[in-house]
């Protein structure tokens, strides 16, 4: 059933494509930023959120004003031990996912002295909406910043590594950079114009409806697709990366990752074999490699 509906879209875009192809670029872009129906959860993602609910809960819950009436809700978890400066953490979720799926992130950074702020981008988890493009996602991590930043560390997973360089880097018009000392991408894309590339073959959208998609993008971000490109973008930052995946990540390639190591002496790569796109976030060498990045200078006086 999901193979005719795909070839029906298809066949279309491909029709459409003739005579409106402007028509086709906004309705390509409106599909591509609608988020899943909250109210239609799968029995695995219930399960998944019941058993982070004792964690979360720990969390005190705030809700921000962000871009075009959109709500955020950032989830504040206090440090387990305080020092005489308590640093600061952001976590970012990744496309289809919220601030629970973190949790193992959040707990290790929390474990270790960090003031950790997780956020739901708009159209997942507590948010508001049922869309999400950068501009969206990267006002959201701005407001963030407003009430809480600046940050030692931002970790970013899929999509909210790609936000994070995108927030810091200032490269939607008309939002200020967030100020954050470091980054950890997991299982983060570089190419968004690959990522847009490929939605636009799978829909099947002719030259000029990919050109009007692109255009779209444009006035919505102030900048042409082909600017965000991560490995480009970091290595002009030239802000200290840590950059994980996992080779046999079937959703983000891990020419990604290699693409981030090779823009800079600033970018650390670190390959976690055989944990795919999301079991990585719960992986015991992931957890300790993001946390003594986060913790920079300060691990080594923590060892000493």
């Amino acid at each position: 059933m999901e193979s005719l509906t795909l070839s029906f879209i298809r066949f279309l875009f491909g029709t459409i494509e003739h005579f409106a192809p402007s028509v086709a670029g906004r309705v390509a872009f409106y599909l591509f930023c609608r988020t899943p129906n909250p109210e239609k959860v799968s029995a695995k993602e219930r399960a998944a959120i019941k058993a982070a609910e004792p964690f979360m809960a720990q969390a005190k819950r705030h809700f921000l004003a962000s871009h075009e009436g959109q709500t955020i809700v950032a989830h504040e978890f206090a440090p387990a031990s305080r020092g005489m400066r308590t640093p600061i953490a952001l976590v970012v979720h990744g496309w289809r996912s919220r601030a629970d799926h973190m949790r193992n992130v959040i707990g290790s950074l929390q474990a270790n002295g960090f003031r950790v702020v997780a956020v739901d981008l708009p159209g997942h988890g507590q948010s508001s909406g049922r869309r999400l493009h950068m501009r969206d996602a990267v006002a959201a991590l701005h407001a963030v910043a407003r009430k809480f930043g600046p940050f030692e560390v931002i970790v970013g997973h899929s999509f909210g590594g790609a936000v994070a360089i995108n927030a810091v880097c200032g490269s939607i018009s008309g939002i200020e950079p967030v100020r954050a000392e470091r980054l950890a991408l997991i299982s983060a894309p570089s190419s968004i114009p690959g990522i847009f590339r490929h939605f636009g073959d799978m829909l099947g959208l002719g030259t000029r409806s990919y050109r009007a998609l692109c255009e779209r993008i444009e006035r919505i971000a102030g900048r042409p697709l082909d600017a965000f490109v991560g490995a480009n973008q970091l290595a002009e930052a030239g802000l200290p990366a840590l950059v994980i995946h996992a080779p046999d990540d079937k959703e983000v390639p891990v020419r990604e990752a290699r693409a981030y190591a090779a823009s800079g002496a600033n970018v650390k790569l670190y390959l976690a074999d055989g944990l795919g796109h999301r079991r990585i976030l719960a992986d015991r060498d992931v957890l300790a490699q993001t946390v003594n990045f986060a913790l920079g200078e300060r691990r080594l006086a923590l060892v000493g």
